[in-house]
């Protein structure tokens, strides 16, 4: 397996470095419009591994918004799959890159939405996701995979929605994707300051779009942004966290293979990046379409989201200043095998203490970044395999969720999952 990675920030780096502790691949080529970004990666990884391990992983500078320089660049390496690991709003051009170059295909994000046009907070657009779907039988008849969302979120929330639907339930009423932290990231003063563990141009995307949900009668429809806020309670000492409803990828994902009468994503955002989101919409910062701004050189185009984007700090970069931990995970309700109501959390939390410790990244990337590695040490094995456009919930959970939680010294990757029984009401 010789893997085409297209993207060398946060996620990408920290995929790196994941897979550098595997032996399953032959070769990884770090891939980033800025090439110096990707050689820093495979310099820290030869830190980190010794020479040997870093001889795996080479440096290519590459355009992500060029599906031909994306397919020449995998042609000129052997690529046999293609990892793409930049901004949402790549994925037409990687995607298109990948099949062209007769590559499998992984991203952690698929294709973006378009609200509908003149009742965006009750009817649907364009879904997530329709545009890759809509050329599944172009991957079939290349005989090629493209497995869509295999991040976290969506990813492993996938993987655990399929877990519950074949080994905990009988019927599902909802599967309910609940993301929340008590991450905190501060200055060097000790002040508490906003800065988003994650791409806030996605964050932004996902958190001001009309949000989604899916309910077996009605099909998918909209919601005002933020709505329905409830408190969940999320374990390992992260506590109770107020989480809204938000556009997301599990919700278009989820009821094309698993069997639920309602299909939810709630964020655990918190009042100040609420009011942060709130504020970026009624200015016009979250525009994504470029505005003619003064320059001392003259007129510039520039794309306000874009300028949001570069004054907040790299993701990438807060880990050294972050604490505390976060939590994926989805919340099943329904009746058991026994016939009996039951609601589960099924859940993986992350400790950014660890992963700085561990591998030198942020908790949010890393916990990211982890499962599309786990994902292609499967389809290299074998245990995973198929063609066309999937998502996470085509494959079997257990092998995954076994591989996953398996001690490293059993050939694992050491990072056990957790599931609460929650009495349903």
């Amino acid at each position: 397996m010789r893997i085409l990675l297209v993207g060398a920030g946060g996620v990408g780096d920290a995929f790196a470095k994941i897979i550098a502790r595997r032996t399953f691949f032959e070769h990884v080529i770090v891939c980033d419009y800025d090439l110096a970004r990707a050689e820093r990666t495979i310099v820290a990884i030869g830190l980190k591994h010794g020479h040997a391990v870093a001889a795996r992983f080479s440096a290519e500078q590459i355009d992500a918004g060029d599906p031909d320089g994306v397919a020449s660049t995998a042609r000129k390496h052997g690529a046999t799959h293609v990892m793409n690991a930049v901004e949402p709003k790549f994925v037409p051009t990687v995607f298109a890159g990948a099949l062209a170059a007769g590559c499998d295909y992984l991203d952690m994000a698929v294709s973006l939405s378009e609200p509908h046009p003149t009742d965006p907070y009750r009817q649907t657009g364009v879904l997530l996701g329709d545009d890759q779907f809509a050329q599944a039988a172009d991957w079939e008849t290349a005989g090629r995979l493209a497995l869509v969302g295999m991040g976290v979120e969506p990813g492993l929330s996938d993987v655990f929605a399929r877990y519950a639907s074949d080994h905990l339930f009988r019927q599902i009423e909802e599967l309910g994707t609940r993301d929340g932290a008590n991450l905190v990231v501060r200055d060097d003063a000790g002040n508490e300051i906003f800065a988003p563990s994650f791409s806030i141009w996605t964050t932004i995307e996902e958190c001001l779009n009309p949000p989604l949900i899916f309910e077996k009668d009605r099909g998918w429809f909209t919601t005002e942004p933020f709505s329905e806020p409830e408190m969940f309670d999320f374990p390992e000492g992260i506590g109770r966290v107020e989480c809204v409803n938000v556009e997301h990828e599990e919700v278009v994902l989820m009821p094309r293979w698993l069997d639920a009468k309602r299909v939810t994503f709630k964020y655990g955002l918190g009042e100040e990046f609420i009011g942060v989101l709130k504020t970026l919409h009624l200015l016009g910062l979250d525009r994504v379409d470029p505005v003619r701004v003064r320059s001392a050189a003259g007129p510039v185009l520039v794309a306000p989201r874009d300028v949001v984007a570069a004054c907040l700090p790299d993701p990438a970069t807060i880990g050294p200043r972050m604490t505390g931990k976060t939590c994926a995970g989805v919340w099943v309700t329904g009746t058991g095998l026994d016939d009996r109501p039951r609601e589960v959390y099924l859940y993986h939390v992350t400790d950014n203490e660890w992963t700085m410790r561990e591998y030198g990244t942020q908790c949010v990337v890393w916990q990211t970044a982890l499962n599309p590695v786990i994902a292609l040490e499967l389809l290299a094995a074998g245990t995973w395999g198929g063609i066309g456009v999937l998502g996470p919930e085509a494959f079997d959970a257990k092998a995954f969720l076994d591989l996953m939680s398996a001690p490293e010294s059993e050939g694992g990757y050491g990072q056990p999952w957790g599931m609460e029984d929650r009495l349903a009401s």
